[in-house]
C-alpha cells in the first residue's frame, strides 16, 4: 500500500514537472494530491497492522499429561504472537479446574472428562466448558529397566496391586515365580485425571486406590521413582515414557476381550487394542474466556496444529476428520459469542 502511494506521489510530481513548462499554475495542487493519496494509502495500511497485533494473556493449567502439548502450542503461539504472554502450569486436572471453574483461568488441560459437579459449579461463576479433544494417549505401567521378569500384566494384577487396602507387599504376592522383593510404588497424586481414568478402569471406581505409595502431580518426578529402584513400578501417560525409554520398561498389558498381551503404541492406542488403558485428551477453554481476542486466537491457532504438536509431544493425534469436527464446534462457539 505504502508503495502504491510512493507511484502516485512520484507520477503526480512527474506530471507537475511537465506542466511547468507552460502551466507553472497547476504544480501545487498536483502535488498537493499526490500528498493525499500517499496518506489515505497508508492510513488503512497502519490501522490494519494495530488490528492484527493481539496482547494480553493466555491462562492456562490442569493436566501434566497435557501439559507437553499445549506448552508446545503456546511457545509456538508467542513467537508469532509477542505481544501476547501465555501461562501453563501443571497442577493436575482437578486442580487445574478447581481455578477454572471460579475464572481464575482461561483453559484448562485434562485427561479425564469434566464433571457434573465442575460445569454445576462453574455456571454458579458465569463460566461454560467448550469441550475440544486434542489427541489419544495411553496410560502405560512401567517398571525399571533391568527388572527382567515381568513380560506383562492382567487387569486382575494391576487390580491387587492398587486398590484400597491391598494386602500386596511383595512382586510374589501378585504372581507365583516373581521375587520376593518389596513393591515400590509410583502413580500421580490424587488431583490428576490419570489417576481418575487408571483407578476407574483398573479398579473399578474412580480415586478408589491404595494410599501407600509415592505420588506426584509431576510426572518427571515418578520417572525418576521408577527409573532409580529396580523393584519398582508406576503408571503415567505414555508420553513420558516414550521420552524415557532409555531407563523405562513400559509393561504389556493383557486385553481383557482378546486376552492378548498389548504394548502401548500409535497403533494400538488408534485401533483401540490397547484396552483398558487407551484415552482421549483434551482442553476446556471456557465460552466467556473465548470472548478474549488473544484467547480466542490461541485456541484456533491449537487446533489447527494440534495433530502436529501431539506427535512432537510424543502423543497420537486423532484421525484428520476428527480434527475437521472439533474445529467446526470451535467456529460455531466462536460465531455464537460475536
Amino acid at each position: 500500500m505504502k508503495k502504491f502511494g510512493s507511484v502516485l506521489l512520484t507520477l503526480a510530481l512527474a506530471g507537475s514537472v511537465l506542466a511547468g513548462c507552460g502551466q507553472n499554475a497547476q504544480q501545487a495542487p498536483t502535488a498537493s494530491a499526490g500528498d493525499q493519496a500517499n496518506n489515505a494509502a497508508q492510513a488503512p495500511a497502519e490501522q490494519e497492522e494495530k488490528t492484527e497485533e493481539l496482547s494480553g494473556e493466555v491462562l492456562i493449567a490442569g493436566s501434566s499429561t497435557v501439559y507437553p502439548i499445549t506448552i508446545i502450542a503456546a511457545e509456538k503461539f508467542m513467537e508469532e504472537n509477542p505481544g501476547v504472554n501465555v501461562s501453563v502450569a501443571s497442577t493436575g486436572t482437578g486442580g487445574g479446574f478447581k481455578k477454572w471453574q471460579v475464572g481464575e483461568t482461561d483453559i484448562n488441560n485434562a485427561s479425564s472428562k469434566i464433571k457434573d459437579s465442575v460445569i454445576e459449579e462453574a455456571k454458579k461463576h458465569g463460566i461454560e466448558p467448550l469441550e475440544l479433544t486434542v489427541a489419544y494417549d495411553a496410560l502405560t505401567v512401567v517398571v525399571n529397566k533391568e527388572n527382567d521378569f515381568v513380560d506383562s500384566m492382567t487387569v486382575e494384577e494391576l487390580k491387587k496391586i492398587w486398590e484400597p487396602n491391598s494386602t500386596v507387599k511383595l512382586w510374589s504376592d501378585v504372581r507365583e515365580g516373581w521375587p520376593k522383593e518389596e513393591i515400590k510404588l509410583y502413580g500421580p497424586g490424587t488431583d490428576s485425571g490419570t489417576f481418575e481414568y487408571f483407578t476407574e478402569q483398573i479398579v473399578g471406581e474412580a480415586k478408589s486406590s491404595r494410599t501407600d505409595y509415592t505420588p506426584s502431580e509431576d510426572d518427571n518426578v515418578l520417572v525418576q521413582g521408577v527409573a532409580g529402584d529396580k523393584y519398582s513400578l508406576g503408571y503415567f501417560g505414555y508420553a513420558y515414557y516414550a521420552e524415557n525409554s532409555d531407563k523405562l520398561k513400559a509393561v504389556p498389558i493383557v486385553n481383557p476381550e482378546t486376552k492378548e498381551a498389548v504394548m502401548p503404541s500409535d497403533e494400538a492406542i488408534e485401533n483401540g487394542t490397547y484396552k483398558p488403558l487407551g484415552r482421549e485428551i483434551w482442553i476446556y477453554p471456557s465460552k466467556q474466556a473465548l470472548k478474549k481476542p488473544q484467547v480466542a486466537a490461541f485456541v484456533k491457532f491449537y487446533m489447527e496444529n494440534a495433530a502436529e504438536y501431539a506427535k512432537e509431544a510424543g502423543y497420537t493425534p486423532l484421525p484428520a476428520e476428527k480434527y475437521d469436527v472439533e474445529r467446526k464446534e470451535l467456529e460455531e462457539a466462536l460465531k455464537a459469542l460475536q
